[in-house]
């Protein structure tokens, strides 16, 4: 960072209108000597521009009862004032290809005030360019749909002018000097890059043998540290006549079509067959799994199996009012404290199954049952 002194200092004691003494500043030209800094391009914010209180001879207890800072200047949001420590620092990242375009060299300028007395310092800051954007190809065109063709015939000279390269670069000083090399060729011995200027032009004779198609690749590099470089291709058509470039260039177009294309549907076939594959063994692991589930609940299963009994079933070999045969014997003695009642169940049913209908018959097997149940029952034995 280089920097120049202040020739002079003018100090005014104009008391707290600051407006007023600028303007009396300008219309006298009474300005202090001008400081002058250069740093380069792309700096991180916050970096180190300069020590103006070192710069200007001030100590930095005045820039702070001076209130010292940044006035005037289209562009003094690219600087920052740090009383505290009297120094300039970057705020904002600078490009210098937004901020000059083309012209050199680039700079920007404002003014650090002070009050109490009156101060005024022009600072001037010089943009330094750096190599940060590679070339860029103006000709010919590089595009992806089309192909383009530079033409030669057969009988061009040595020396013939097939196309020239042209290119760019928006850096400025040595960083924007271009050098051209051909990187590849079809055919190395057929054609040469002119390294300052970009012309490509035959180093031989052309013969019948020479390839129709010819394809060059460019490379563009400029003078900057580090190096940053551009790749062109140009198609080159060796022929006499234009169908016969027609006819080679547009089987080239349609093979590289072709080929694009079966490449698109061999990926899109393996894609489906995969998916269908997937979705077949899915489909069938969940089938397994569901039918295993199924078998293991049917096998854990404990609930009890109940018969069921249309409704006012009868057996074929009963008799009287019960729906079942139903067999009881009372034996009795003479003493009514030993005697026994003996119960006999149906053979087909232990489970006596009730019949609206016979309600009246029970009742009177209960009254015959508390009657046994009396001491002195006359009752003998019976048998329904």
């Amino acid at each position: 960072m280089a920097f120049q002194r202040p020739l002079c200092k003018w100090r005014l004691y104009f008391g707290p209108h600051p407006v007023i003494a600028i303007f009396l500043l300008y219309f006298f030209n009474i300005v202090a000597g001008q400081i002058r800094y250069s740093i380069p391009e792309e700096m991180k914010k916050g970096s180190l521009i300069g020590n103006v209180a070192q710069d200007l001879g001030l100590d930095v207890k005045r820039l702070r009862s001076g209130r010292a800072r940044i006035v005037t200047g289209e562009n003094n949001q690219y600087a920052e004032l740090k009383t505290d420590k009297g120094i300039l620092v970057v705020k904002e990242r600078i490009d210098r290809e937004q901020l000059c375009g083309d012209v050199t060299p680039c700079s920007f300028s404002f003014e650090i005030i002070l009050e109490n007395p009156m101060e005024l310092h022009p600072v001037k800051i010089l943009i330094q360019d750096q190599n940060d954007n590679p070339p860029q190809v103006l000709y010919p065109v590089q595009t992806g749909g089309s192909l383009v063709a530079e033409l030669v015939p057969r009988s061009a000279d040595v020396g013939y002018l097939v196309t020239k390269v042209v290119a760019v670069d928006v850096d400025s000083g040595q960083n924007a000097w271009l050098s051209y090399k051909l990187q590849k060729a079809t055919d190395r011995a057929l054609f040469e890059v002119g390294s300052q200027n970009g012309e490509i032009r035959t180093i031989r004779q052309v013969t019948d043998k020479d390839a129709v198609k010819q394809r060059l690749s460019v490379i563009v590099e400029d003078n900057g540290q580090p190096s940053r470089s551009a790749t062109v291709v140009v198609n080159v058509a060796v022929a006499d006549s234009f169908p016969e470039v027609l006819s080679e260039f547009t089987d080239f177009t349609h093979d590289k079509e072709y080929n694009d294309n079966l490449t698109f549907y061999l990926v899109l076939a393996l894609a489906v067959v995969s998916f269908l594959f997937i979705t077949c063994v899915v489909v069938i692991i969940s089938v397994k799994i569901y039918r295993w589930r199924q078998s293991r609940v049917l096998y854990h299963s404990n609930l009890p199996v109940i018969p069921y009994y249309p409704p006012r079933y009868s057996d074929t070999l009963g008799t009287g009012t019960l729906q079942h045969v139903y067999n009881y014997e009372v034996c009795r003695t003479t003493d009514s404290r030993k005697s026994d009642c003996k119960f006999s169940g149906a053979g087909s049913q232990n489970v006596l199954i009730m019949d609206p209908g016979a309600t009246g018959t029970m009742q009177r097997i209960q009254s015959e049952k508390s009657i046994l149940d009396e001491p002195d029952s006359p009752l003998e034995v019976s048998s329904v």
